[in-house]
């Protein structure tokens, strides 16, 4: 299977930018539980404006983070692993059956109660830590697994984004929405006036996020809508779609998520901290992550390859997208953001970030071990 060199690209920014979620993620949990504790928690609460600093992080740069995957999704739509019906299908079927599986664990031990909001929490996938984990067996991975891998977690990410769209909304303000999504209908007549400047887009985006921002609906899903209201055109070098994502691949996987990695595991851990990790919520989490995932992305795979409606690549077999199904469960940083929309108790909130680290630690290992077992030696040397 040919790999194109965007693909490339994105997969090189997305592995580093893993790597370095992790290193981010180990430093502020060191300094959130030091002597300097205070002080660095002070850091995120800090007041701009009307809002904390976190909040600006979690709301305005994690914006920027959705753009890009919208961007990358078109991508795939226009250009990508999406664009053909019958490639599309198999990362489509895994990635839909690692959502459904994963919530519907969870919400076998939540609902009805008031942690059930949290059922979108192990439905989606860090795409970065995922394929930063994916990188370390090198050569041994054959080019449609990577592909496999980053489709599913493409198609993982909107589901979550639709997630927060229809079940993460507060109390409209139909008002500011109208005009966003005015904005954003506006932003759509130049995309077909084929205006490909992009600086009225990002101008328009700007305000559209302001509007959305006040509306009730989560800002981020701003991003989204900038994303598919700018022109892929052909979808060559100079296409305004490509710039823009060539643009951010390193703000975001260098900066953006690495800030809001810093930003939002900033726990404090106390003595009794496994405690909290037997409560319902929290055990939801981690069966979602650890066992739905894997089971999910397998078994619905498996059921459209029997069912004909798409092919399993010939350099890869079942063990393989089993192994990939484990990298699946790796939530992070995509957890989080929900486990932030889900919960508004600062316990659950917590709670649920520590199992969201475990599950995902867990859930990166296993996947790795098992693809090393499973993959041949060298790939590239046996093609």
């Amino acid at each position: 299977m040919k790999i194109t060199k965007l693909f490339k690209d994105f997969f090189e920014s997305e592995k580093a930018g893993g790597f370095i979620l992790i290193a981010c993620t180990l430093l502020s949990l060191f300094l959130a539980n030091s002597i300097w504790s205070e002080n660095y928690l002070h850091i995120w609460h800090y007041h701009l404006g009307n809002y904390p600093i976190e909040h600006w992080i979690n709301d305005g740069l994690m914006t920027i983070f959705f753009l890009l995957i919208g961007l990358e999704l078109e991508r795939e739509i226009y250009a990508g692993e999406l664009s053909n019906i019958k490639n599309a299908l198999l990362p489509i079927s895994g990635a839909i059956g690692g959502m459904l599986l994963p919530a519907g664990l969870f919400l076998l031990l939540n609902f009805g109660t008031n942690t059930q909001s949290g059922a979108g929490i192990p439905m989606a996938t860090d795409i970065a830590f995922a394929l930063g984990i994916l990188s370390l067996l090198g050569n041994k991975v054959p080019t449609s697994l990577k592909i496999f891998l980053t489709a599913l977690a493409v198609i993982d990410d909107l589901g979550a984004i639709m997630i927060i769209a229809i079940f993460y909304t507060g109390d409209l303000n139909w008002i500011n929405l109208i005009i966003a999504l005015s904005i954003f209908g506006g932003l759509l007549i130049l995309n077909r006036l084929k205006v490909h400047n992009l600086i009225p887009y990002l101008i328009g985006g700007l305000f559209m996020w302001y509007f959305m921002l006040n509306s009730g609906v989560h800002a981020t899903i701003t991003g989204v809508l900038l994303a598919f209201a700018i022109p892929f055109s052909t979808g060559c070098e100079k296409s305004p779609s490509i710039i823009l994502q060539h643009f951010l691949h390193k703000p975001v996987a260098y900066f953006i998520l690495p800030v809001f990695a810093l930003a939002n595991t900033a726990i404090i851990i106390n003595s009794n901290w496994h405690f909290a990790l037997t409560n319902n919520y929290t055990l939801g989490i981690a069966l979602g992550l650890i066992v739905g995932k894997p089971i999910g992305i397998a078994l619905f795979s498996y059921l459209a390859v029997k069912l004909k409606v798409c092919n399993l690549p010939e350099d890869s077999n079942w063990k393989a997208i089993i192994g990939v199904g484990f990298l699946g469960g790796i939530g992070f940083t995509m957890s989080i953001f929900i486990t932030l929309l889900a919960f508004s108790d600062g316990e659950h909130i917590d709670n649920s970030k520590i199992m969201i680290l475990v599950s995902s630690l867990v859930a990166g290992i296993i996947g790795l071990l098992f693809l090393k077992s499973v993959l041949k030696k060298n790939y590239n040397e046996s093609n």
